[in-house]
């Protein structure tokens, strides 16, 4: 099976070099590097020059969102799997290998969560807990991979969420497609997540009340939600200060 792989780029400059030798040593070979870059500032656009002859397909342009580039790089995919890679991340050597080898051996999934290594080691998927909490999964970049025909299904992220798009497509995927995913055993881990990214940017309370809208735009009970934003202030009261 090909593999596509996309990376979002925007002054990318101190990390992107680790993330492309990531590819250039896979195991697995059969797989495509599809680069959206956002009008980088930086030599982020020289690098992708040098690293030319590797990547199958890159742009640099503006854009208005981080999904939106994501939306962009997926449209480009010819592969039959799509995974999701930021430019601070890598994968480990095997990590492709892995992935076809799920999709080979478990030809009804939809999706599969992989192993990450992230402040720890983040392992396993747990449908049940999408309803009140994000960690329900390993990760999205690095660890999440779809089917290109379940995608297609499933659609797009929706550019309306500033920071958790991800969540809303995987609340479709498991809640309301009732799309079938699996994770790769513990020891299968795929790569490595390096802190600094997005999510390290984001106020805690920004985060909750987008995860509020994710949550009620896709049908879930307004009193459940805003139970379970209370409790989440609640726990995390510091966090509101940061």
């Amino acid at each position: 099976m090909k593999v596509s792989v996309v990376t979002v780029t925007k002054n990318s400059e101190k990390f992107l070099e680790e993330n492309l030798q990531s590819l250039k040593n896979q195991t697995y070979r059969n797989f495509e590097h599809i680069i959206i870059d956002g009008k980088s500032t930086d030599k982020t656009v020289e690098i992708l020059k040098k690293y030319s002859d590797q990547i199958h397909f890159w742009k640099s342009e503006t854009d208005s969102s981080l999904y939106e580039a994501m939306n962009k790089g997926i449209s480009k995919s010819t592969g039959d799997i799509i995974g999701i890679l930021n430019s601070d991340d890598i994968y480990y050597p095997k990590a492709l290998s892995i992935v076809n080898d799920y999709f080979s051996n478990y030809p009804d999934i939809d999706f599969l969560f992989g192993s990450v290594e992230k402040h720890k080691l983040m392992h396993g998927f747990n449908p049940k807990k999408i309803k009140w909490t994000f960690g329900f999964y390993t990760t999205h970049s690095i660890g999440f991979f779809i089917r290109k025909t379940s995608q297609l299904k499933l659609g797009l992220y929706d550019t309306q969420y500033k920071y958790s798009a991800d969540y809303d497509l995987f609340y479709r995927m498991i809640v309301k497609e009732n799309f079938k995913g699996i994770a790769t055993k513990k020891n299968e881990i795929l790569g490595k997540f390096r802190k600094g990214g997005l999510s390290s940017r984001i106020r805690y309370i920004d985060f909750l009340r987008e995860n509020n809208r994710i949550r009620i735009n896709n049908g879930q009970n307004k009193f459940i939600v805003y139970i379970i934003f209370l409790l989440r202030l609640i726990r995390n009261f510091k966090r509101l200060f940061k």
